[in-house]
């Protein structure tokens, strides 16, 4: 089986599960480390001739992470296509399992066995909180309605305080942000790369939170860490 993956968070899960599949992953395809596999461009701007001269018997997607036109374009090239859907934990679980079945996986690998005993032995937290989750700024745009991250969130106590936004990811303007007084600020360091210097500066005499962007956003073998990782970024937060 060869496999080229559009997503970062689907390249690991094949990688790590099924060794020497990939022949195609997209530049911001970070792990696992040392992954050898052609470069095929970026998630919104994939180089379609160079997928579709790799020869693959099946592309990775993803409807929110990559856009309708490329997809399209490789289909029309007569490539097969499998799109995900990942918007809550069961749903990431769920479509992990469909990708790696697909791409031939003899069966359920035991990191995706374990990612799910972590998140169904979750407790339900005791206390909760709100929040405000930036992924970008210049301009400001979190979390809205309907994303894989705010589950996640949601899951560990914190109620991101745009869940019921009409967008997904809705640009809000600082001061509104600021005007919300949630109880903390989650700030990942992916898409945006928030860090200590830039972005609590903005909020000031509001807890936050520097996250992991892949513990908190990509769905694969880092869900067996991201309760762990994230609940100790959201403590850290309040020390």
């Amino acid at each position: 089986m060869r496999v080229v993956s559009l997503v970062p968070s689907l390249t690991e899960a094949v990688a790590v599960t099924l060794p020497g599949a990939l022949v195609g992953v997209t530049d911001w395809c970070s792990h696992p480390a040392g992954l050898r596999a052609a470069r095929i461009g970026g998630t919104k701007n994939p180089a379609v001739d160079r997928i579709v001269s790799l020869a693959p018997d099946l592309v990775l997607a993803n409807e929110e992470e990559n856009r309708p036109a490329d997809l399209d374009a490789l289909r029309a090239a007569g490539l097969d296509v499998l799109v995900t859907e990942v918007r809550t934990v069961p749903q990431a679980l769920a479509e992990l399992d469909r990708v790696l079945t697909a791409c031939g996986a003899p069966g359920r690998p035991g990191w995706l066995a374990g990612a799910e005993e972590v998140w169904a032995s979750l407790p339900e937290p005791v206390e909760r909180a709100t929040a405000v989750v930036p992924v970008w700024r210049r301009p400001w745009m979190v979390l809205g309605r309907d994303t894989f991250a705010g589950d996640v969130l949601a899951r560990l106590g914190v109620d991101h305080l745009y869940a019921g936004h009409p967008e997904r990811y809705p640009r809000v303007p600082l001061e509104e942000l600021r005007a919300t007084a949630p109880d903390l600020v989650v700030l990942p360091d992916e898409p945006y790369r928030f860090t200590a210097d830039d972005g609590p500066e903005a909020f000031p005499g509001l807890p936050c939170a520097l996250v992991s962007g892949r513990h908190l956003t990509w769905y694969g073998p880092s869900l067996t860490a991201a309760p762990r990782v994230l609940a100790g970024a959201l403590r850290a937060a309040h020390r």
